[in-house]
């Protein structure tokens, strides 16, 4: 495949990616009616690393064990603190305020891939275009609300989640440097992900009522979150990464919210309003700025 094939592919799987996530609350809101989300982080990392290793099951093997630490961290930061810190966020501040934050994912993964890759810079378009696209996230999230209303400590979590993710950009392209299999490098990262969860659910004695799981409702929703969300969905933005870079890849992080509004008219039938239309339109040219040089 040619590097611009490669460069098309990428901004596509970014995109759809996105797309996928932003579908996920719907499957997350059902599920945490019956379980902790340490209970459900945990199922769709198995389920996820079960179906990688399915597809391949070879063993990975590094040029040098020092690389053990990236993987350690990357399933660390990307797959237990992101979703926990999020998590816990929402289960104290306002939905929509963890909504504005998450948008800001962008601008965490720049300064922290900037700290550490030179090939990844940012111009004046980009930061341009986060300013727009979080307008428009702004207006989406505080539609029909009169003022934005603060809360230090679940914000300040959804912030720590947002770094963790910063982190978690930079360790997957540096990952992505050292050329092994994006498979095998996903289902390893979900193994790291798997053992540091272990603790955490010891702690919040955690325990799967199994009658509950054999509904399909229950059973179907752990497998769109584990097998597409979770699997599919890593892979192929772990992938966007190595091909388009950190940066690139995570502005299409603003396109989560647009995708809300979509399932929200669509799945819950509510009504699309002139502020939403808006604060879409602001979304996709901060998305266009952002990706220019």
């Amino acid at each position: 495949m040619t590097r611009e094939k490669q460069r098309i592919l990428g901004h596509v799987m970014a995109c759809g990616t996105q797309i996928m996530w932003g579908a996920t609350f719907v499957s997350t809101k059902v599920l945490l009616e019956q379980f902790m989300p340490s209970e459900v982080l945990f199922t769709r990392a198995v389920l996820a690393f079960l179906m990688l290793f399915l597809v391949s099951p070879h063993p990975l093997k590094l040029k040098n064990p020092k690389q053990e630490v990236a993987f350690m961290g990357a399933g660390l930061f990307g797959i237990v603190l992101y979703f926990m810190l999020e998590n816990t966020a929402l289960s104290i501040t306002y939905a929509s305020n963890v909504g504005i934050i998450v948008a800001c994912a962008p601008f965490f993964v720049a300064v922290m891939v900037s700290i550490f890759f030179k090939s990844e810079k940012t111009g004046l378009t980009f930061y341009l275009g986060f300013v727009i696209a979080i307008a428009g996230v702004i207006l989406i999230s505080l539609n029909g609300q009169k003022s934005l209303n603060l809360n230090p400590l679940g914000d300040g979590l959804a912030f720590l989640a947002m770094i963790s993710w910063g982190a978690y950009s930079a360790l997957i392209k540096k990952i992505g440097e050292w050329d092994y299999p994006i498979i095998a490098t996903t289902r390893r990262v979900y193994f790291y992900g798997i053992i540091f969860l272990i603790p955490v659910l010891i702690a919040q004695h955690a325990s799967w009522a199994l009658q509950v799981m054999r509904e399909p409702k229950i059973f179907l929703n752990f497998l769109f979150l584990g097998i597409c969300a979770s699997a599919l969905g890593f892979l192929l933005w772990n992938l966007s990464t190595k091909w388009i870079g950190a940066i690139k890849t995570s502005v299409y992080i603003y396109v989560s919210p647009v995708v809300t509004v979509v399932l929200s008219v669509l799945v819950l039938h509510e009504k699309m309003t002139v502020v939403s239309l808006l604060g879409s339109g602001l979304i996709f040219v901060g998305l266009i700025l952002s990706q220019k040089k």
